[in-house]
């Protein structure tokens, strides 16, 4: 029996995903959320290609593609005239099983993910908010109200997935630096006359506005700029921006499901873990929402702590590997804050440069480059999330043909072959394309890791894959050790270094809970 336990603040994508992965590493926990229920609104809503595929490890990937839109094309607009469009569809053809950008609102995505935890036999503890906590000898001791009721509970470690005004970040007294842009945002849920199945982006000084279909049903998220207002303004209505909309985008909206404003954040927390606390998603990184990014990085951090913090609770690992969690994850936040907010500081600047990016080289540049396959992968690899490498980390070394420790192993699927198949057992694998070395498959074999071997081809050249090389995988289908002549030690060397077991602990099962006193 596991008798460990973690303690899930948050039950948003960033908290669901994080229960579903300890879940399947047979971890007990709790997650709760102060909340009512799920929430109502689409919010985020770009799903991409490394979430799915996280999803496809677990089983579920294409359940959750056929309940969203995938975005055919993209269509560039400045003062109601379409400047450019650019065809997106399958880009990312022969680089994921999920070339795609899929659209699902939030909201139908929680739920989904929800009803997989209610399978597990794991239900969301709703009304239930973290008062306090504090770490003492070892462990972690919260104080909970639950419907009004007050509880102790002790657990081993803590995980803040509460969002932007996070109360776990908030008592840990990490600092939530950067910074807020000047202008307050409107995001809408609208009909829209004739549909569409489309992502449309209009820029302009100062003005942006977005729209691209979130529900099948055929409504419309629509994102964009509020015109300033007087600080004693009574409250935005879609009204107020109903023309600008209709005129910008060249649509009509009939009807109105959902509307709200708020203020774009630019923000990465110093530090992603202190001792037995971790933040992970919105509570640990904040950004603009070009490129949809924010979502996906919040359940890439949930995946890579899981099994990380899987390993420790089943002694099969050392506290080092605990804290490659923070050195992975937050280069990876601060990139991309950096990144997202430079191009959305780009898109609506004033001035000379604002308008050339505008009106010649997003039109013109980027369709035309476009064209070219080795744009189109690039383009497909940042926004998808596939690129994401490690390659600083502590649990990261090598370098075989293209691919380096730390990288997403890359999708090989050619006729019977589908390496990511092998990625579904969620434990360390031995990764082997062409011939396997025997001293490579005694050191394997002592350290009681599994064993693929694939068959060195075109289309494994093509990935970037070397032939005869091995590759050491992680549960979280990154690249640990890239081996281009297949030597041996390597993997034993890591494994005392960081006190790794390779070996699968359990079954793949909910473990019960404990340590909850009301």
């Amino acid at each position: 029996m596991n008798t460990s336990q973690v303690l899930i603040v948050g039950a948003g994508p960033t908290g669901l995903m994080l229960a579903l992965r300890l879940a399947r590493h047979g971890v007990a926990f709790r997650i709760i959320d102060s909340n009512s229920g799920p929430g109502e609104a689409s919010r985020a809503m770009a799903v991409h290609a490394r979430t799915l595929e996280f999803y496809q490890q677990m089983g579920f990937a294409d359940e959750l593609v056929a309940l969203g839109i995938k975005i055919e094309a993209m269509h560039l607009h400045e003062a109601g005239r379409e400047l450019a469009s650019l065809p997106l569809g399958e880009i990312g053809t022969g680089l994921s099983p999920y070339p795609f950008v899929l659209s699902l609102p939030q909201d139908e995505h929680e739920l989904f993910l929800i009803g997989k935890l209610a399978r597990a036999h794991v239900e969301v503890e709703w009304q239930t908010t973290l008062e306090s906590w504090v770490q003492v000898d070892g462990e972690v001791r919260a104080t909970i109200t639950k419907h009004g009721q007050r509880q102790h509970g002790v657990f081993d470690y803590l995980c803040g997935c509460d969002g932007v005004r996070s109360t776990v970040r908030s008592i840990a007294g990490i600092d939530f630096s950067g910074g807020t842009y000047e202008h307050r945002y409107y995001v809408a849920d609208a009909e829209v006359a004739g549909g569409n199945t489309d992502l449309h982006v209009h820029l302009g000084e100062n003005a942006f506005a977005l729209m691209l279909p979130v529900r099948t049903s055929g409504m419309q998220r629509l994102i964009g700029i509020l015109p300033d207002r007087p600080d004693n303004a009574p409250a935005p209505v879609f009204d107020d921006v109903r023309g600008a909309v209709e005129s910008l985008l060249d649509v009509q909206v009939r009807h109105v499901n959902w509307f709200s404003s708020y203020r774009v954040h630019h923000r990465v927390a110093t530090h992603f873990r202190q001792r037995r606390c971790f933040l992970l998603g919105d509570a640990a990184h904040v950004h603009s929402p070009v490129g949809g990014q924010g979502m996906n990085t919040g359940i890439g951090d949930a995946v890579n702590l899981a099994w990380k913090l899987a390993k420790k609770l089943h002694g099969q690992a050392g506290d080092t590997l605990l804290d490659t969690y923070e050195s992975e994850r937050i280069g990876f936040a601060r990139s991309l804050v950096a990144t997202t907010d430079r191009a959305f500081r780009a898109i609506v600047a004033q001035g000379v440069g604002g308008r050339l990016l505008r009106r010649w080289l997003l039109p013109h540049a980027l369709p035309y480059l476009s064209g070219f396959e080795p744009t189109r992968r690039l383009l497909f690899k940042t926004v998808s999330q596939i690129q994401i490498s490690y390659e600083d980390s502590a649990l990261s070394g090598g370098h075989a043909e293209q691919l380096r420790g730390g990288d997403r192993l890359p999708w090989l699927s050619d006729g019977p072959q589908d390496n990511f198949t092998a990625l579904r057992s969620m434990d360390w694998q031995l990764h082997i394309y062409g011939e396997p070395a025997p001293e490579l498959l005694n050191e394997a074999r002592a350290l009681k890791l599994p064993v693929h071997c694939y068959a060195f081809n075109a289309a494994a050249k093509l990935a970037g894959l070397g032939r005869d090389c091995a590759y050491l995988v992680r549960p979280d289908g990154h690249i640990a050790l890239a081996m281009q002549l297949q030597q041996s030690g390597a993997m034993r060397a890591l494994a005392l270094r960081l006190g790794l077991d390779f070996s699968s602990a359990i079954e793949s099962r909910m473990a019960p809970s404990r340590k909850v006193q009301p």
